[in-house]
């Protein structure tokens, strides 16, 4: 893994931007022998899902347990 000083950062800061970019690799960036930061490249974000794309959208506006109709009605239920 490449390490750059402090300094050199300071001055050429964009270009290695774009190096870690290009070469999808990290860099260590250090203050004589301590390791100050890390610099990695930013990963792609995730595609996102269709499942789970309406969470939290829909609404209850009625009773949801009571029947529709009355169970006289149905066919099925006067046996």
């Amino acid at each position: 893994m490449e390490q750059i000083r402090l300094s050199t950062l300071e001055q050429h800061l964009h270009k290695i931007i774009d190096s870690v970019n290009r070469s999808n690799k990290p860099i260590l960036i250090t203050d004589g022998e301590k390791l100050l930061v890390k610099i990695v490249p930013a990963s792609p974000p995730a595609p996102m899902s269709w499942l789970g794309c309406m969470q939290n959208t829909g609404r209850i506006l009625d009773d949801i347990v009571a029947p529709v109709a009355e169970t006289d009605m149905w066919e099925v239920l006067s046996g």
